[in-house]
């Protein structure tokens, strides 16, 4: 009687046993992490991150160099010195050539202002320039220069590419800034990922670990059932490969934990000195979402809408091209300015002379055997393409919105019951193990009640998981944040 209380007494105790983790020697390093945190990180020293903003300084300056083209452009250019020491064919006035040695310099400096005309796709030009001769055969020094000179160049009925970049690249250069903000949220939605598949990882490290516990703590139990009779060998051999399978499901998840933790830390560009100890992110945002004004955030925010905007504009850019440079080429050009030689350099700025300068050129094609058509149906042509696939790029665009919004909406009804089949497993493998402890239940109903338990458990982080990513593509494609209520 008195081994029957004693046995009882230890089923008991050993049933209440928890095992306690995680206070290894190098817990002083573990860092503990949250979803968020990760994800601020992750925007703040990853290379997608850096990336992402490499590509928005890029198209900054080349958006300046395209606002440089309408400024005023000032040069400063010349020759100093040009000097040449040859002979030179010289015509007699019989006829015959001679060849005389010929020393000379010419030196030359030219300043000039320009200025594009968008509207007009024209040029108009101010300038000045002196130009030093020297022949040192003769000790002979003469200037010769234009103090000022005021130009026009216009082509007339030309495809003008300053009034369409005006209009193009703009839009590129918005398109730029929120496409940074999209691969700024791509990049919190990865990190996320990354986030919950060594979450995943972990938790299934310590679900094995515990499962190797328990399943130590009933063979040892077992062992003690069979010295008493009470327990039969093949029920004995049973608990034992259940220790062992439990050992193998540790190693494995450790190698599983260590790879993903690898793949985490790679990813932010975290140090990789300490460990990482993720805290589950159970507290799920609330709020509502009208599909109306997700479709209109997402067409207000995203670079797509800029995208298909500037697609067209450029369609109609190539078909005005092709316009323009296929039929009547006109250019004017006209200068007027001051003009005089002297012998010394202030001399030409004294009593200058006024120039002056027009001329008209232009093209006709009369026969090329339909090219110019060709290439205006051509443009014509990729227009209506870009057109169509525009227009269908714009239906995705919208159902893609509503299909996320349609996720998320079914994923939120699906956490309740995954979060109550997660305390409900785990609160019947309690009963199920006590029972089994006191012969009430056997061995293979208790693996069930194990097996059940860890997948209802599995099974709500994969639910959290499905949350978060449809929250973060739900941000990433309308750059809205509706728990705010404001633009990202």
């Amino acid at each position: 009687m008195t081994h029957k209380i004693m046995f009882k007494t230890i089923l008991l105790f050993s049933a209440i046993l928890t095992p306690i983790l995680g206070k290894g020697q190098g817990d002083s390093d573990t860092v503990k992490l949250k979803l968020n945190d990760v994800i601020g990180i992750a925007k703040m020293h990853s290379t997608a991150a850096v990336q992402a903003e490499t590509i928005r300084e890029n198209q900054y300056w080349q958006y300046r160099t395209f606002k440089s083209n309408y400024n005023p452009q000032l040069t400063l250019d010349g020759t100093l010195p040009q000097f040449s020491k040859t002979n030179i064919p010289v015509i007699q006035p019989d006829g015959t050539v001679e060849f005389k040695p010929v020393i000379n310099d010419n030196s030359q400096i030219n300043l000039g202002l320009t200025q594009n005309i968008s509207l007009t796709g024209g040029q108009v030009f101010l300038g000045s320039n002196v130009l030093r001769f020297s022949d040192f055969d003769r000790k002979q020094t003469r200037y010769n220069g234009n103090p000022l000179i005021i130009g026009l160049n216009q082509p007339l009925f030309a495809f003008n590419s300053l009034l369409w970049d005006q209009k193009i690249e703009p839009l590129r250069y918005e398109e730029s800034q929120k496409k940074y903000k999209e691969d700024m949220e791509v990049v919190g939605r990865d990190a996320s990922e990354l986030f919950f598949g060594l979450l995943i990882a972990q938790i299934n490290k310590d679900i094995a670990v515990k499962n190797l516990s328990n399943n130590e703590t009933i063979y040892k139990i077992g062992e003690g059932k069979a010295a008493l009779g009470r327990l039969s060998k093949d029920e004995l051999l049973r608990l034992k490969l259940g220790v062992l399978n439990a050992r193998k499901a540790v190693a494995q998840a450790n190698v599983d934990a260590e790879t993903a933790d690898l793949q985490l830390k790679s990813f932010i560009g975290f140090s990789a000195d300490n460990q990482i100890k993720l805290i589950l992110p159970e507290h799920l945002l609330t709020f509502e979402v009208d599909p109306a004004i997700a479709v209109q955030q997402a067409k207000d925010n995203r670079q797509k809408s800029i995208e298909f905007k500037r697609a067209l504009l450029e369609a109609d850019k190539d078909v005005a091209k092709a316009r323009g440079e296929n039929g009547l080429k006109v250019n004017l050009f006209g200068t007027f300015g001051l003009t005089n030689v002297a012998d010394r350099l202030p001399g030409i700025y004294s009593r200058a002379k006024d120039q002056q300068e027009i001329r008209l050129g232009f093209q006709i094609p009369i026969l090329d055997w339909g090219r110019s058509a060709s290439r205006i149906k051509t443009a014509q042509s990729n227009r209506k393409l870009i057109a169509a696939t525009v227009k269908q790029a714009q239906i995705n665009f919208e159902q893609e919105i509503y299909t996320i919004l349609r996720q998320f909406a079914m994923i939120k009804e699906q956490m309740q019951t995954n979060a109550e089949a997660d305390l409900t497993a785990t609160q019947r493998y309690e009963i199920a193990q006590k029972r089994y402890l006191l012969n009430d239940l056997s061995i293979t109903d208790l693996n069930i009640a194990l097996q059940e338990k860890d997948q209802a458990r599995r099974d709500y982080i994969f639910a959290l998981r499905s949350f978060w990513s449809a929250y973060f593509n739900l941000r990433q494609l309308t750059l809205y944040d509706f728990t705010t209520n404001k633009k990202i």
